[in-house]
């Protein structure tokens, strides 16, 4: 179950990254939408981060919602916001998994 919430935890953290870009391009009550959004995904990323870390090691948990927020912030970027995609990106977006994955595979 930790797992779970920890992944839905960086799922939240992609909103909130998300949220915060397209506040810095919206103006007026927009901006304040895409601001709340921001607040609301922000909060529950640090309770799902929190409820997992009771079970799972803090380092590998932090570790892995970084990942997953750093991995989906930039297919984010890519797929809606125009960011190139070149070799070297997709290289280190595929390491990154891989890194995940590994500290899934060694955590206790």
């Amino acid at each position: 179950m930790a797992w779970i919430l920890l992944v839905v935890a960086g799922l939240f953290e992609v909103g909130f990254t998300t949220c915060l870009s397209k506040a810095k391009a919206a103006s007026g009550s927009m901006a304040i939408w895409w601001l709340l959004g921001f607040l609301v995904s922000l909060v529950a990323s640090m309770i799902l981060l929190y409820k997992a870390t009771q079970t799972l090691p803090m380092g590998t948990a932090y570790a892995v919602w970084t990942g997953i927020g750093a991995v989906g912030t930039v297919l984010m970027g890519i797929f809606f916001f125009n960011e190139p995609a070149d070799f070297w990106r997709i290289l280190f977006i595929v390491l990154l998994i891989g890194s995940i994955a590994g500290l899934k595979l060694v955590a206790e």
